[in-house]
């Protein structure tokens, strides 16, 4: 559970200079369609600046709550346009009953159905993509940036979001300096396509990297009565990979570890998996653990398999 300053020191610095020079080849390339590849670039640091402000959001980086806050508004609302605030409340709750239908965020019946009893109840567009969810997931991924800027928006109008004059004024900075800078740059028709990929990109990105965590696990209902260890760890999934994985996901690929233990600095969560894994196994308690593409694989297999009861009633 120690601290690791000089890995977040490194790694901030790291992600904040790839951040940055996004930006400057951004202003540097110009007027050129060559931007597309700018944009899928500035799509995965994006997605490197979320991951940053998870790790903040769980007081990872600095034993001060203020401080994380403070960072967490820079790099969420400033940096990538997503109200810190709203997202970590989002979050919490997911921790604290993962894959429950009825209290993790995560899971509710949006658009994506996650449970059989949410495909009998669903109505209206849940509904239609119902049907072919497992097919549709990858595609719809590519609006989800949009919608967490959409969703950080309007989490400005509630009274519970904490800051929200700091929140509301961060996002705007944002998305002044993003769409100006982006227009003052390119021609319309450039601007709209460089933005559409960007943005694109970025949900696909976050997507993939969580849904490899808790998709095509157990959702749990009111019926279950789980302690706090089974809870955690029956319904994560932990991802193999190596090192490139382990960059790519955040440190995600741990999941259990970080479900059991959200507090703990990322790099620790390696050290801790030997330990959570036997003390599992002395239990009986599944720990599962599979490749990138295998997680993958097993989430859209329980998209399909929801969706069986929507396919059946058509027909």
């Amino acid at each position: 559970m120690e601290r690791r300053p000089v890995y977040y020191a490194t790694r901030i610095s790291v992600v904040t200079g790839l951040f940055a020079a996004g930006w400057v080849a951004f202003a540097l390339v110009g007027d050129s369609w060559w931007q597309i590849l700018v944009a899928v670039f500035q799509a995965v640091t994006f997605g490197q600046v979320a991951l940053l402000a998870h790790d903040l959001a769980h007081g990872q980086v600095f034993p001060s709550r203020r401080n994380s806050a403070i960072a967490g508004l820079l790099v969420g609302n400033l940096g990538i346009g997503l109200s810190y605030g709203w997202w970590q409340d989002k979050h919490t709750r997911h921790h604290a009953n993962p894959n429950h239908e009825d209290h993790d965020p995560d899971v509710a019946p949006d658009v994506l159905l996650w449970s059989i009893k949410q495909a009998e109840a669903s109505r209206g567009l849940p509904r239609l993509i119902g049907r072919w969810q497992a097919f549709l997931f990858f595609p719809l991924l590519t609006l989800e940036g949009l919608n967490l800027h959409i969703s950080s928006v309007r989490a400005l109008r509630r009274d519970s979001l904490k800051n929200r004059m700091a929140e509301g004024l961060l996002l705007l900075a944002h998305f002044v300096i993003y769409l100006g800078g982006v227009f003052a740059v390119l021609p319309v028709g450039k601007a709209v396509v460089f933005l559409l990929v960007h943005q694109a990109f970025f949900g696909v990105y976050l997507g993939c990297t969580f849904a490899p965590n808790h998709k095509g696990m157990p959702v749990l209902t009111a019926e279950d009565e789980l302690d706090f260890l089974r809870r955690q760890v029956l319904t994560s999934r932990n991802v193999r990979g190596g090192r490139v994985v382990n960059t790519a996901l955040g440190g995600l690929n741990y999941q259990i570890e970080h479900h059991l233990f959200p507090g703990m600095p990322t790099p620790n969560l390696r050290k801790a998996q030997p330990l959570v894994r036997e003390h599992c196994e002395s239990l009986g308690v599944a720990y599962v653990e599979c490749g990138l593409l295998a997680s993958w694989g097993q989430a859209m297999k329980h998209l399909h398999e929801v969706g069986a009861p929507l396919r059946a009633r058509r027909g």
